[in-house]
């Protein structure tokens, strides 16, 4: 397939703002994609390269060649050459990818080369979210969807599964190579996501007075461990490996009695009164394998599911029978947790976790499987302040104190076409070491530059607090944040977790968080 063809869908996707019409542009597509090129066509749909890092920058993409007058370039060697770029390193690196670059840029046309400058810069604002994906892949195959989401689950990416569902003679042949696709120990799964309800009232409502677990919600890293024999493997919510990072989590693992085991669960610092530490220190901890740091700063994983033991699958399962297994297996690992029949107990365990350091509560459905991936209304997080996890979409150049730093961000809501949704601006709450840290960060993501502004990929997630929202003709979803300031900022999460424009519309309602 031409790389032309890919660059006019995603055109034509960024002009469509109906789900259904971007649904059909995606299956029109993929039903002309080669079995070999499916995986390829996939992420650069899901506006991704398939390489994590190429080396390349928005300073690269600032002076391109002249556009090519007529297609030529195949997906399959687009990929090619952004794989060799990811490769090189060492002396001469930069001039060789320069030179692979220019050459690459330089064969393909005017819209091949906005989608190539998209890819690259994680800017490519074309609407093609991951779940909708997922169902245009269905809708080409002749599948249900809920067989593409599960096999997707359970692959942890999109890619093989477009490539078994297409790449199959017939919808029966499709739903047999979906089938083929179960959890794996030592493969990590897509983690299960919790809605949010602006406090334990709300949440405990929602699940019609039916009894409902509560979990100490902890301020760690979300990690998911697999345990086969002496092999230990513990991956991130984002499906990163940091095995070699964690050998007190990898230690723990091996103590437990099983054979084969996967876990979900956090993984934080304690301070020596057993408080949680700041998260930066857990959060830096996990991120690096400095021996002294590690001798420094133990990690302790604290488990709230169990999702396979000793042979047995448990996705399916409802989470009472889980947290049973989970007590056999993880005993005094195992997350703080009470089983609440009304909203006085569990408001009183919200109110004494908080006070001991905790982040809040999850409030969990007894009955309910575990269904990686989504963020339904099965699992409801509370946190004690009112915050929302945004996108840093640009920032602005400092002032007095702060000059020569980027001060000001510019925060962004996801909204439902794969964009993001200004909600306005702030500066407060960044320490020194803050504003150091996100002046290197934010050079490194800059895709333009008026002098002032610097407008971001929008990678960068930040917790921010608020005080309420109010209404605002000036910002596109009607709404800005009332006292905006800095928590921390969220690199064990990726853009695609932030919150939703819907999510803080739902705060703005009578009796929400909002004004």
């Amino acid at each position: 397939m031409l790389l032309a063809d890919v660059a006019a869908t995603s055109t034509a996707l960024a002009a469509t703002r109906s789900r259904l019409g971007k649904r059909a542009l995606l299956v029109d597509l993929l039903r002309r994609t080669a079995p070999a090129e499916v995986p390829v066509v996939a992420r650069y749909l899901a506006g991704e390269l398939r390489q994590r890092r190429t080396g390349l920058g928005w300073r690269s993409l600032a002076s391109l060649p002249a556009p090519a007058a007529e297609p030529t370039l195949e997906v399959t060697a687009v990929d090619a050459a952004f794989e060799e770029m990811a490769g090189l390193s060492g002396p001469g690196s930069t001039t060789a990818r320069t030179a692979l670059a220019s050459e690459l840029f330089a064969a393909a046309t005017e819209p091949e080369q906005r989608l190539l400058r998209g890819l690259v810069s994680g800017d490519l604002r074309q609407g093609a979210l991951d779940a909708l994906l997922l169902d245009a892949v269905a809708d080409a195959a002749g599948v249900p969807p809920e067989a593409v989401r599960r096999a997707a689950m359970l692959a942890g990416s999109t890619e093989p599964v477009a490539a078994a569902a297409l790449g199959a003679g017939s919808p029966e042949e499709a739903l047999a190579a979906l089938g083929g696709f179960g959890l794996a120990v030592g493969r990590p799964v897509r983690p299960m996501l919790a809605a949010s309800a602006p406090d334990v009232p709300a949440a405990v409502a929602g699940f019609d007075g039916r009894p409902v677990v509560v979990d100490a919600k902890l301020d760690g890293i979300r990690v998911q461990v697999h345990r086969d024999g002496d092999e230990v493997r513990v991956f991130t919510r984002s499906l990163d490996d940091i095995t070699a990072r964690v050998p007190e989590l990898v230690a723990v693992a091996r103590t437990l009695p099983v054979r084969t085991v996967v876990l979900d669960g956090e993984a934080l610092a304690l301070d020596a009164t057993g408080r949680p530490r700041p998260f930066q220190e857990t959060a830096s901890r996990s991120a690096t394998r400095d021996a002294e740091l590690a001798a420094e700063v133990e990690l302790r994983p604290f488990f709230f599911d169990v999702l396979h033991v000793d042979g047995r699958d448990l996705l399916d399962a409802p989470l009472v029978e889980r947290l049973e297994v989970l007590d056999a297996v993880a005993g005094a690992h195992v997350v703080e947790r009470v089983v609440a029949q009304d909203t006085e107990a569990a408001q009183a365990a919200f109110t004494g976790w908080v006070a001991a350091g905790q982040e809040g509560v999850l409030v969990k459905d007894l009955g309910a499987p575990y269904e990686a991936g989504r963020r339904g209304s099965a699992w409801v997080k509370v946190k004690p302040r009112h915050t929302l996890d945004l996108v840093v979409l640009a920032v602005e150049r400092g002032s007095g104190r702060r000059s020569g730093l980027l001060s000001n961000i510019h925060l962004g809501a996801r909204d439902g076409s794969g964009g993001f949704v200004m909600l306005g601006k702030t500066f407060k709450g960044m320490t020194d070491e803050m504003l150091a840290w996100q002046t290197q960060r934010f050079g490194e993501l800059a895709v333009e530059d008026d002098g002032w502004t610097v407008r971001l990929r929008p990678e960068q997630v930040v917790e921010v607090a608020f005080d309420g929202l109010q209404r605002s003709t000036r910002y596109p979803g009607g709404l800005a944040l009332r006292f905006a300031r800095v928590v921390r900022y969220r690199d064990d999460k990726t853009a695609g977790d932030a919150d939703t424009i819907d999510t803080v519309r739902a705060l703005a309602v009578p009796g929400g968080d909002g004004a």
